[in-house]
């Protein structure tokens, strides 16, 4: 009696099973299917993040490239004669601020920058002016960092960082922004309010890069 039963079920088992089979392989390919896209996701290299949302505000005329731009080699001196480069500051990021006691612009936004470097003091920022001034003048550029604390200026007397710039410096004052990586990621000409919320937030933007 179970011989006759087993051959009785045995035609509608090899009916059910190749279903079965189908199924579970149909299955395991849409498994592996959400993997791969899980797992490529991950591993999908991101590009720099696009500024143009910052041009607001102090920050309207901020020029953003469309790709980042490489910074220049080019030396300049602490105000001690100390030799540096942007190369120097790269994991950070950095806000180069070109600059002159003689300009008034410069002059007036340059508590801002003070102001900036402060709210970032214990993070990978670093507000660098850098005075276009003469060696005359350098009782002057001591006197504007020190009314303008925790800033610390350097020096560029023969304006060669504005003309190795690329596209150079139109005037001064001019910023150029630099991401961890030391590129060049956004760029104002002119004077602006550093301190300014819109600010604050291409900064932050450029911090949570790595």
């Amino acid at each position: 009696m179970s011989e006759v039963q087993s051959g009785q079920n045995e035609p509608g088992a090899a009916k059910r099973n190749p279903l079965r089979l189908a199924l579970a392989g149909v299955l395991l390919l849409g498994v592996a299917a959400v993997l791969y896209v899980i797992v490529a996701a991950s591993f999908k290299p991101h590009g720099p993040a696009d500024l143009t949302e910052f041009k607001k505000g102090t920050l309207a005329k901020l020029d953003v490239p469309a790709t980042p731009r490489a910074a220049p080699a080019t030396v300049f001196t602490s105000l001690d004669g100390k030799p540096a480069t942007l190369a120097d500051f790269k994991g950070r990021v950095v806000v180069m601020n070109l600059w002159a006691t003689w300009c008034a612009p410069c002059k007036a936004e340059m508590p801002t920058l003070a102001k900036l470097q402060a709210a970032y003091a214990t993070q990978p920022l670093t507000v660098l002016p850098i005075s276009v001034d003469r060696d005359s003048d350098l009782n002057l550029v001591q006197a504007e960092m020190a009314a303008n604390p925790p800033l610390k200026t350097y020096r560029d007397p023969s304006y060669k960082l504005s003309f190795d710039l690329e596209p150079r410096a139109a005037g001064y004052p001019t910023t150029v922004i630099y991401d961890r990586q030391g590129r060049e990621r956004a760029r104002l000409a002119g004077p602006a309010d550093w301190s300014a919320p819109e600010v604050r937030a291409l900064v932050e933007k450029l911090l949570s890069e790595k």
